[in-house]
């Protein structure tokens, strides 16, 4: 985002499923360790989706625009008409398990923000804990980064180390990356509306704050 303003932004969750990454970062604007922000609307394209119901608990505001059956183009289109309607400034995928197309994203440039389960570009793609936990690393964790037209691509914002333990199988790591990404998630989205960086190449710069 390119405004350095303090002023309020509107966030957007896109979600598939229970929630959680989103839970966390409401948890965290309630209690107020994410300034300057508020969710605007929760949308999800999927009915059974968890992640509604946390939106509904929470009296945000909550939109379901299913997916199955309809082309890509045109559900993106419906999406971004939502966000727009409610003003979204930030756009965040918590667990949105469709991949966005070229278009979408040129509405919303270096303003969606993406976690994944790895250390990326390491793993990328579907079920990255598995695919970690089979290749043998011995360190891990979760990534947040812009999403460009590319997959799980764009520059990166935060990353959080998790290490894989002897004891550790592919649904323990899962676990445990997990507590990172609710920490991760809120880290970046603390950055990105705060606005103090810059973008140069792949690399995401953070303004030094003179003393």
């Amino acid at each position: 985002m390119p405004s350095q303003s303090p002023s309020l932004k509107n966030l957007g969750i896109l979600l598939s499923g229970r929630g959680s990454n989103f839970e966390a970062i409401a948890n965290n604007i309630a209690s107020g360790k994410i300034a300057n922000a508020r969710i605007a609307v929760v949308i999800s394209n999927v009915a059974s989706a968890g992640g509604l119901e946390i939106a509904n608990r929470m009296g945000l505001t909550a939109a379901l625009i299913p997916s199955k059956g309809i082309a890509r183009e045109e559900h993106d289109r419906a999406v971004v008409a939502a966000l727009k309607a409610h003003r979204v400034d930030l756009v965040c995928l918590a667990g949105y398990m469709r991949l966005l197309s070229p278009w979408f994203v040129q509405q919303f440039p270096q303003r969606i923000l993406n976690i994944h389960p790895s250390l990326l570009p390491a793993f990328p793609g579907l079920e990255a804990q598995q695919q970690a936990f089979a290749y043998g690393v011995k360190v891990s964790g979760c990534t947040v980064h812009f999403v460009d037209e590319e997959l799980d691509h764009g520059a990166i914002i935060v990353q959080k180390a998790v290490t894989v333990l002897d004891s550790d199988d592919e649904h323990t790591l899962a676990a445990r990356i997990l507590e990172q990404e609710h920490i991760a998630y809120s880290e970046a989205i603390r950055i990105v509306v705060g606005g103090k960086f810059e973008v140069a190449g792949r690399r995401l710069v953070r303004a030094v704050t003179a003393k």
